[in-house]
């Protein structure tokens, strides 16, 4: 393969101090799974709302407060029925950086990406992100 895309905006807009362009999935089509680091299991499940190469926005019932260190499970949406969900999902760790518990309700949070967990998550991220199937996000 050559070459792989970079999805960042650092260089196309010099207000938006993000690293990674984000892309808006639809609320219910990317299901995330979530377990604290110092957990085995994947117990927690939500959804999110935009991804990047560098983090997460999602909700769930259960709150985790900032800096704690998470491993997720991200699966994209396909473009084929017959997909497996193995071609695509994520996982990555991080580290939760923003949570906002003032509604009643879900949870929304936000992670940022530390490393992705096996190997090829990272480009099979890139891959379902170029695919042209998610919007872009405004800064």
């Amino acid at each position: 393969m050559s070459g792989t895309a970079t999805l960042s905006t650092a260089d196309t807009n010099p207000i938006n101090r993000r690293q990674h362009e984000r892309f808006t999935v639809s609320p219910m089509y990317c299901p995330v799974s979530l377990r604290p680091i110092t957990e085995d299991r994947f117990s927690y499940e939500g959804h999110a709302y935009d991804v990047s190469e560098g983090g997460v926005m999602f909700e769930m019932d259960q709150g985790f407060e900032p800096g704690t260190g998470v491993a997720l499970q991200i699966t994209l949406p396909g473009d084929h029925p017959h997909e497996l969900d193995s071609d695509r999902s994520i996982y990555v760790m991080g580290n939760v950086i923003w949570m906002d518990d003032s509604e009643p309700g879900p949870v929304r949070m936000a992670i940022a990406f530390t490393r992705f967990a096996r190997f090829g998550d990272r480009e099979r991220l890139l891959r379902g992100l170029s695919r042209g199937t998610l919007m872009r996000r405004a800064a």
